[in-house]
């Protein structure tokens, strides 16, 4: 009985101790906090609807926590996802973004929600009202489409487009801002891979140096190995000429990956560049426009922060 008695004793102690814990963390942790709107996003009614339902709580400043998000420590997890996911893009900042990256945003939008990566799982299973239907998904895809006409259309009326061929650059001084030069050698690479835009019909080639391929042949690609270097080149809509063969249409852009651990450590050991239209216009205002890139490549962690890689 005396046993007895003392089991319980120790039970209630370890009870009231696991209590006193559980409302302790509740004062610990960062918390979530909504500034002040700066500019919302204007779009159609439907639309809108749409990403705020599905997208805001984590990418805007009108955060709406369900109760249990707020209970420690799941709450820390929260704060530290929404952070995140606001540092990558604001829909309560949108009017920070130049036009071209706004489109970028909502093509990047609708094209992680048609490849299932957002939301993400793990919100959806707790807020299942964020998810996107197959008919949600085709209405933001008919926006996009249709917002990038219109910003199209406008470009042609102020200025007229020249075709040039990306074989005719000349690239000097294309140096991005983290150090991450322009070099025309992947050219004479192995081709690992090929993506296509479904929204405007643009060519991708994905192109690796040898130190790449050899790391895909033989399954080291998390990490790759230092010096490791992928260059994905993207072309405008292809053209059919009047045999009815098809081309590559105007040079867009060469995006650069680069290993170097030492020099990149900041970015998960990439150094990110852009190089776009025909005087290969380094993208980024400042040195932290690596940050957004290795941001959007976190869901490529398990393959080494990189998208787009066959198998073997």
């Amino acid at each position: 009985m005396e046993n007895l008695k003392q089991r319980k004793r120790m039970l209630s102690i370890t009870g009231i101790i696991a209590v006193f814990i559980f409302i302790s963390i509740q004062f610990m942790g960062s918390k979530v906090a909504n500034p002040a709107i700066k500019s919302a996003f204007k779009g159609p009614k439907a639309v809108e609807q749409i990403l705020k339902r599905a997208c805001y709580d984590c990418h805007s400043n009108e955060t709406d926590l369900a109760w249990y998000d707020k209970i420690a420590p799941v709450s820390w997890q929260v704060a530290k996802d929404v952070k995140t996911a606001r540092s990558r893009f604001n829909f309560s900042q949108w009017s920070d973004l130049s036009e071209a990256e706004q489109e970028t945003k909502l093509w990047y939008i609708v094209n992680m929600i048609d490849q299932g990566k957002m939301p993400l799982k793990s919100y959806a299973a707790l807020h299942p009202s964020a998810k996107v239907s197959k008919n949600e998904l085709a209405l933001l895809k008919t926006f996009v489409i249709s917002y990038s006409a219109e910003k199209a259309r406008k470009k042609k009326e102020l200025k007229p487009v020249t075709k040039h061929d990306e074989t005719g650059i000349k690239p000097q001084q294309a140096v991005a801002l983290n150090g991450v030069a322009y070099s025309g050698d992947y050219k004479n690479w192995e081709v690992i891979s090929t993506t296509n835009r479904f929204d405007n019909g643009t060519m991708r080639i994905i192109y690796g140096n040898d130190i790449t391929v050899k790391a895909i042949k033989e399954g080291r690609v998390n990490p790759w190995p230092e010096g490791s270097v992928i260059v994905k080149v993207v072309w405008n809509k292809s053209v059919e000429d009047e045999d009815g063969e098809v081309h590559t249409g105007d040079f867009n852009n060469a995006q650069f990956m680069v290993k170097n651990s030492k020099k990149f450590k900041d970015t998960e050991g990439w150094g990110f560049a852009r190089f776009s239209g025909p005087k290969l216009l380094a993208y980024g205002k400042n040195v932290g426009f690596a940050t957004e890139c290795i941001n959007c490549h976190q869901l490529a962690s398990k393959t080494g922060f990189v998208f787009d890689i066959p198998k073997k």
